[in-house]
C-alpha cells in the first residue's frame, strides 16, 4: 500500500508522464472522412467492371428495370445460381416467396449465402421466407439490389459458393404497387 509520502512521488511524477504521453499523440489533421457516396461511388467503380474473368459471372451494370452480366442485357429479375443467369418471375418485393426460390430444395451443393438484392431499398424480410432460405442451409443478405451486385462479384470471385437473386434496381416498396 502506498502512504502518504508515496502518493506524493506519484502525484509529483503526473505532470512528466502527461508531458511524455503529449509527444506521443497524434497531429490533427485537417482530412475529412469520405462521405458515404463517394464510398459507395468507389465501390461499384471496383466492383461492377466490363473486365470478366472467363468462365465467371459478373455483374457490369445495373439499371431501374434490368442488370448486364457478361456483356448481355438482361430486363426484369434475375437468379444466378452456379454461375447460371436464369430469369426470375418476381416483379416485387412481396412476390418473393419459399416457392419463387424452391430451386433451393433441389440444388446440390446449395450454395452458402444468397444475396437477396430488394430492388432500390432494403426492404425487410418476412419470418417465413427466412425460415425456408435457412432450413435450406443456407445463410441470407438482403440489401438493396445495387450493393447485391457487387457483393456477388466479390463473393463470386472469392471462389465462395453463392447465389443471387435481384429485383431490379428501380423497384421500391412504392412503386412495387404499381408495376
Amino acid at each position: 500500500m502506498v502512504g502518504g509520502s508515496g502518493r506524493q512521488k506519484v502525484a509529483s511524477m503526473l505532470p512528466y508522464l502527461v508531458k511524455t504521453l503529449r509527444k506521443e499523440t497524434l497531429k490533427p489533421s485537417n482530412q475529412t472522412l469520405p462521405s458515404l457516396r463517394r464510398t459507395f461511388s468507389l465501390y461499384d467503380q471496383i466492383n461492377l467492371i466490363d473486365n470478366v474473368p472467363e468462365g465467371q459471372l459478373r455483374f457490369q451494370r445495373y439499371s431501374d428495370t434490368g442488370f448486364t452480366v457478361n456483356g448481355v442485357e438482361y430486363d426484369g429479375s434475375l437468379l444466378i445460381v452456379e454461375n447460371k443467369v436464369m430469369s426470375w418471375a418476381p416483379k416485387k418485393f412481396s412476390e418473393i416467396t419459399g416457392e419463387s426460390l424452391s430451386i433451393f430444395q433441389i440444388l446440390r451443393p446449395v450454395p452458402e449465402i444468397l444475396i437477396l438484392g430488394c430492388g432500390r431499398h432494403i426492404e425487410p424480410v418476412n419470418p417465413e421466407l427466412r425460415r425456408f432460405i435457412r432450413s435450406t442451409g443456407m445463410k441470407l443478405e438482403a440489401i438493396d439490389s445495387r450493393n447485391a451486385a457487387s457483393t456477388y462479384n466479390i463473393l463470386n470471385e472469392e471462389g465462395r459458393p453463392v447465389a443471387a437473386a435481384l429485383l431490379p434496381y428501380g423497384t421500391t416498396s412504392e412503386s412495387s404497387s404499381t408495376m
